[in-house]
């Protein structure tokens, strides 16, 4: 348990330090009866729509991507429902809310009037990013995800766990979420986020998204760090053998937060996808 804090200490810590920025307009939609807040910046040909993880929001886990990315595309980037500014109402994690991210990612793209898209999601935005893919696929031209999973596993579970405890971060690790959502509230929501995923594991047998990754038709770039201590390689070797247009990138030194760590590479890798016609 210590190396997974130890590790997810340094991912934490990196979306801390890029947490704000004053370059870019953001802006309130009413989706589905939540208030979400975005940005969308850049005017290119191509669109991409950036997805944060868990508890993440626009600056915390996509300012280096938002930053170069702009300058090739047009960027569209949430703050997911429940979390950063996109609140009230408190982030629900109650049923299929990874379906429900989800549906109102694909009316946020609608309400801008952006008919065709490629994903970028991280983590649970990955998760999200490859329904919308599915669900959506005719909306869809091209999805990129790393850290993410269609399943959880028992040991998945053992390794939530580690990190469901958020007194026993670090100060580093626990300030700029604290600051974003309170001690009390940011202990809440990560131990609810624990207990989501042990539902799905329970009541679903697991499954989060593996029925949408068949009816995925976009060209799908699966990017995995190699030491990445919340995301077994299972995972994505799973999303290769079941995506029919899936190519693989890994780093192997990457972890979690690899696009934060590696952002230069990362965004050049996006940039090279995306815009490669």
């Amino acid at each position: 348990m210590q190396r997974i804090l130890r590790v997810f200490r340094n991912s934490v810590f990196i979306r801390g330090m890029s947490n704000m920025s004053v370059k870019y307009e953001e802006k309130l939609a009413s989706i589905n009866g939540s208030c979400i807040n975005y940005l969308k910046a850049g005017n290119g040909e191509n669109t991409v729509f950036c997805l944060p993880g868990a508890l993440g929001t626009i600056w915390s886990d996509f300012k280096p991507q938002v930053e170069f990315l702009c300058n090739h595309m047009t960027v569209v980037a949430w703050d997911p429902p429940g979390y950063g500014k996109s609140r009230p109402p408190p982030r629900d994690f109650s049923g299929h809310f990874f379906e429900r991210d989800a549906d109102a990612g694909a009316c946020l793209m609608e309400h801008l009037g952006i008919k065709k898209f490629s994903i970028l999601g991280w983590s649970d935005g990955g998760i999200t990013g490859l329904i919308i893919a599915g669900k959506y696929a005719e909306r869809v031209d091209k999805t990129i995800v790393w850290g993410a999973n269609a399943y959880v596993t028992d040991a998945d579970i053992n390794l939530y766990e580690g990190i469901r405890d958020t007194s026993k971060w670090s100060e580093k690790m626990r300030a700029p979420l604290e600051a974003a959502y309170g001690k009390e509230n940011l202990s809440k929501m990560m131990s609810d986020w624990v207990e989501a995923m042990i539902r799905y594991r329970n009541s679903e047998g697991g499954d989060i998204c593996k029925t949408h990754l068949p009816m995925i038709t976009s060209k799908t770039l699966i990017v995995h760090g190699d030491k990445d201590p919340l995301v077994p390689s299972e995972h994505p070797k799973y999303l290769m053998e079941t995506i029919s247009k899936a190519a693989y990138h890994n780093f192997p030194d990457g972890k979690h937060n690899l696009h934060l760590r590696y952002s230069q590479e990362f965004n050049t890798l996006v940039r090279d996808f995306i815009c490669d016609n």
